[in-house]
């Protein structure tokens, strides 16, 4: 046995760092438990986060996921010029795969001027078991099961 888990887990990068916030939550007036992870990807160099998405997406099983892309301070380009933003950017959904596209419904709230694009994805259909804790749908009324699910979506 390995003993206990340690509280943080610290690693460093060179020139950038990625940090897990996790919050477990519970709601006694709407009687739903959720568990949030924020992560944070910093880069620099010729390394973008945006090419990190589709492992990151893939690496949770979730309903929700709200994205935020930030393009702070500047970078070089091949040649050593300075550049602001070393490519172009419309929307986060560009760099995020077709078939993961398909899952969720999007939409973007961008700040082009600020360089800042945010990007909300609620998935599509979901399976109502993977948000019970304790039984599955079939213990459920279709009434309970419909209740359940709309307190879900909301």
């Amino acid at each position: 046995s390995p003993g206990p888990l340690p509280e943080a887990v610290v690693m460093g990068l060179d020139k950038s760092h990625i940090t897990v916030h996790t919050y477990p939550e519970y709601h006694p007036n709407e009687g739903i438990s959720t568990f949030r992870a924020d992560i944070d990807v910093s880069t620099c160099g010729e390394i973008s986060p945006l090419k990190a998405l589709n492992y990151l997406i893939h690496s949770f099983d979730t309903g929700i996921l709200t994205m935020d892309y930030k393009v702070r301070g500047f970078t070089r380009d091949i040649n050593g010029n300075k550049l602001f933003i070393d490519h172009d950017i419309s929307s986060i959904q560009n760099y995020i795969p077709d078939e993961v596209k398909e899952e969720f419904d999007m939409i973007d709230v961008n700040i082009y001027q600020e360089n800042i694009f945010h990007t909300k994805c609620k998935l599509k259909q979901f399976d109502l078991n993977n948000y019970l804790f304790g039984y599955t749908k079939d213990k459920l009324s279709k009434e309970e099961q419909e209740q359940i699910t709309t307190s879900l979506t909301k």
